[in-house]
């Protein structure tokens, strides 16, 4: 079984950013024989077979003491070492974007932030981030905390998610506000509008996902519910309406509280449950009825339909407590007025 990374940062879960440190990979009897790129990229479903034959390659990967050189050679029972370097990201450009400043003050910064921009510098995203906006807003002190590649950020939600993300300002603050992610001590709730309602659930329905979170073993772009090797997470959620027929809802506006916050948790755990979210690019797994579908176009949404709509903590210096709520944008309030039409 793969074991954690020993340096990967706990508090953000980046489907786009891959851990880094030391990996020990234990290959048994039943996984030897193989080839040994195939069997390490199985035994890490974060990581491609490509990355595990570059780190070959690279002489980052031994097994009990033994660089292992040759990535086509067969694997054999033993205790793999993989030794992930940091990325080496250049530094992000300060841009004038402009930005909607939910709270500020000298130690983190709270934004609501639009669908299409992503948190980070990433490849296809280097430049129009939060972050090239947050280096032009807050200037030099936002520099170096947390990071060259993403300075200030201790959490992040998907580039076509629109909401509430907070940003360190100082290094005491990135630590507390990293603590407080680490330890799952904030409140986050999240609307979602789905296709369908999770299992036909009637509006005021309450309930519970768990399930482990990894790589889909058949497209690793995709996350997925994993037996093993994944990470643990809960979501709960609240059906607050339903619309169409009440006995078999066409759609369904649910709030979500994170317990964890997994990379795309929601997402694929409302899949899980047979309503994920409209306009869902890698877990819409279906079209939505014609009608809904009309909906959608008539309202715009060209995005998966979920919204960061409460962020709450504790403030890491002042001690504070501090709660943000952020309406639904106009793609998805209109729709949602639509849907209240069927």
């Amino acid at each position: 079984m793969p074991l954690a990374p020993d340096n990967q940062d706990p508090d953000i879960d980046d489907a786009d950013a891959e851990p880094f440190g030391v990996r020990i990979v234990a290959v048994g009897a039943d996984d030897a024989g193989g080839r040994i790129d195939k069997v390490l990229a199985d035994l890490l479903p974060e990581m491609s077979r490509a990355r595990v034959q570059a780190l070959i390659a690279q002489g980052h990967v031994s097994r009990d003491g033994a660089s292992v050189a040759d990535a086509s050679g067969k694997a054999l029972p033993g205790d793999y070492r993989l030794e992930i370097p940091p990325p080496t990201a250049a530094e992000p450009a300060a841009e004038a974007i402009p930005l909607t400043v939910l709270y500020e003050d000298a130690d983190l910064i709270v934004v609501d932030k639009p669908a299409g921009m992503a948190v980070h510098p990433a490849p296809g995203s280097e430049s129009g981030t939060l972050v090239n906006a947050l280096l032009h807003h807050a200037g030099a002190s936002l520099s170096g905390i947390g990071g060259v590649a993403r300075p200030g950020i201790v959490h992040r939600i998907d580039k076509d998610t629109s909401g509430i993300v907070v940003a360190a300002k100082t290094d005491a603050a990135h630590h507390g506000l990293s603590a407080l992610f680490a330890a799952h001590d904030i409140d986050r709730v999240y609307i979602a509008l789905t296709r369908g309602a999770p299992q036909k659930a009637l509006a005021g329905t309450r309930a519970t996902i768990e399930g482990a979170i990894g790589r889909s073993s058949a497209d690793r772009k995709k996350m997925a519910l994993v037996r093993s090797g994944g990470r643990h997470a809960v979501t709960h959620y609240a059906v607050e309406r339903t619309f169409g027929p009440k006995d078999r809802p066409l759609a369904a506006r649910v709030a979500c509280t994170l317990e964890t916050g997994r990379t795309h948790q929601i997402r694929v755990h409302l899949a899980s449950v047979g309503a994920p979210c409209l306009g869902d690019p890698a877990y819409g797994s279906g079209p939505p009825a014609e009608k809904v579908r009309a909906a959608m176009a008539q309202a715009g949404l060209a995005r998966q339909a979920l919204h960061a709509a409460v962020l709450g903590f504790r403030h890491p210096i002042s001690g504070e407590v501090l709660r943000f709520e952020s309406p639904l944008p106009p793609d998805m309030a209109v729709l949602e007025r639509l849907l209240a039409d069927l």
